[in-house]
């Protein structure tokens, strides 16, 4: 069986974190061909069951980037948290750095601030409300995820060369989106989460097709057996991809089910 890794934010759904019903038939398409479809992002869990309803998945899926690996009826499979050393030694390295702190732990989100467009995002990327907080200390002893914002991008990437730098070998720490950079656990990325999903399949990685939009997606890219980047996609993103589909807000994903891998097959 061949099983399509698809990627959210950017992706599965628009700009507005929306479903399209386009995208919702192409899947349901792919799934009668015999094929297998699930997600993995950087999101919480919170933030893909409604995804997993609306297109009545089956299969394991990976949050966090592959963090935790759950069933739709919230079985948990494997769950990864950032090692404590690694967690608060991220924070210190951020002190001072003008960015928005926000921390992942015990299926709650932790915020240093309750405002900006950016939270009100990620109040629908991840189907929570924040709890505001500057006390995060005990949080980072079992953190999923911590995520630095900013839309100072030259600043971020300077503090993703610095964090990557300072943790890289003990942590995944790499940017979802221009204005987010994460931090999860070393084993929570998108190259050993869809080797996780395609075990818990049964599938083989040379089987699997992995879609994405970002930088956290090419480590799914480089495992997968094929790759497909959006059209939205950095160009980066776009270099590693075997090929490249319509992007997220002309519904991509329903794009690439039906002209680069259904009718690959017919």
């Amino acid at each position: 069986m061949t099983l399509v890794v698809c990627d959210v934010d950017g992706t599965l759904v628009d700009s507005n974190k929306a479903l399209s019903e386009a995208n919702k038939a192409a899947v349901a398409r792919l799934r009668a061909a015999g094929l297998g479809f699930t997600i993995i992002s950087a999101r919480p869990r919170s933030g893909m069951m409604w995804i997993a309803e609306a297109l009545d998945l089956d299969a394991p899926m990976g949050a966090f980037n592959g963090g935790i690996v759950f069933d739709r009826d919230g079985e948990i499979c494997a769950h990864e948290t950032i090692e404590p050393e690694v967690a608060r030694g991220m924070i210190d390295l951020m002190a001072g750095a003008p960015v928005d702190r926000w921390v992942f732990a015990d299926d709650r989100w932790y915020a240093s601030s309750g405002e900006g467009v950016h939270v009100e995002h990620e109040i629908r990327a991840s189907n929570r409300q924040p709890i505001v907080t500057g006390d995060i200390a005990a949080l980072l002893d079992h953190a999923d995820k911590i995520t630095f914002v900013s839309d100072d991008q030259p600043l971020l990437n300077g503090l993703h060369d610095r964090a990557a730098a300072a943790f890289g070998a003990a942590a995944t720490v790499v940017q979802s989106q221009t204005y987010y950079l994460d931090v999860t656990a070393q084993g929570a990325n998108k190259g050993d989460g869809i080797a996780a999903l395609a075990r818990a399949m049964g599938v083989d990685l040379a089987d699997t097709i992995a879609i994405g939009d970002q930088a956290n997606d090419l480590a799914m890219f480089a495992r997968a057996g094929r790759s497909i980047a959006m059209g939205n996609a950095t160009e980066a993103v776009k270099a590693q991809a075997d090929d490249v589909t319509l992007s997220n807000d002309e519904s991509g994903v329903a794009h690439a089910i039906d002209t680069l891998i259904l009718r690959a097959m017919a």
